[in-house]
C-alpha cells in the first residue's frame, strides 16, 4: 500500500555540538526539501532549549521517506548529528 508518511517529534542536540549542528542544519534542509517525494521539511530550534529542535516531515510515500532515511546517513547532517537523541514517531500506511 502507498500513502503519505509523516514523521514529527525532536532531537535534543548536546551542548558542545549545537555550533557544528546548527551549521550542517541549513543545508540539510535544503537539500531535504529538494528530494523527490518531499512534502513538508521543518526543523525549528527551540526559544526555551537551544538544545531542543522540533521536527516535522512528510514524504508522499515510504520509497521517498526511505530514500530520504539513505541519503541522511550518508550526508554531513548524519555525521554531525551522530550523538543527537532522536525522540520521532512515524506514521505511515500499513
Amino acid at each position: 500500500m502507498t500513502g503519505k508518511v509523516t514523521l514529527r517529534g525532536h532531537i535534543v542536540v548536546p551542548q558542545d555540538e549545537l555550533d557544528a549542528v546548527k551549521a550542517a542544519l541549513e543545508i540539510h534542509v535544503d537539500l531535504t526539501r529538494r528530494e523527490a517525494g518531499n512534502i513538508v521539511f521543518e526543523v525549528n530550534q527551540r526559544s526555551d532549549d537551544p538544545c531542543v529542535f522540533d521536527v516535522y516531515e512528510e514524504f508522499v510515500d515510504k520509497a521517498a521517506f526511505d530514500a530520504h532515511q539513505a541519503r541522511v546517513k550518508a550526508s554531513d547532517w548524519g555525521n554531525a548529528t551522530i550523538n543527537v537523541e532522536r525522540h520521532y514517531t512515524i506514521t505511515q500506511p500499513e
